[in-house]
């Protein structure tokens, strides 16, 4: 082999490994073709051009794989893709329901027998035992079934 394909075959492994370290952490299919290119190229150094070339290409992509490891890994780096703000988002949690039943609201589409309603300024999916509920009617609430909210014409 050429030299020419020997540092083409280092030069894409080398940024192969940059972008794994560097640009997309976590893969490692792309760091792993890097190192096999890197092996690759190093061997070939070896077998063609000599074991002093070989050994300089093997310092050399050691040193340069230090690098962006150590440029890769610096706290400045990962945060940019660590995952940092807390979620503090909540749901609705069906053992503590905020509609109690008794309660009494207002459509505000047509029951049919699902739809949306107004409870004290908080809409809801709510549901019937199957009758339709024209929108702007007055509803109670009978029960919490499960993630459900039923309701009847009041």
């Amino acid at each position: 082999m050429d030299w020419l394909t020997i540092a083409l075959l280092l030069l894409f492994g080398l940024l192969f490994v940059a972008a794994e370290v560097i640009f997309i952490p976590g893969t490692t299919i792309v760091g792993i073709v890097g190192l096999g290119l890197l092996i690759a190229g190093i061997w070939l150094g070896y077998r063609d051009l000599g074991t002093p070339w070989g050994h300089y290409m093997l310092a050399g992509s050691a040193v340069v794989i230090g690098i962006l490891v150590y440029v890769g890994l610096r706290p400045s780096n990962l945060s940019r893709v660590a995952l940092t703000s807390v979620n503090s988002a909540t749901v609705q949690d069906i053992r503590r329901p905020d509609v109690a039943p008794g309660t009494v609201g207002r459509t505000l589409s047509a029951l049919r027998p699902a739809g949306t309603a107004l409870f004290q300024e908080v809409r809801r999916e709510v549901v019937t035992r199957g009758e339709f509920v024209p929108a702007g009617a007055e509803i109670r609430v009978l029960r919490i079934e499960q993630n459900r909210i039923l309701v009847e014409a009041a």
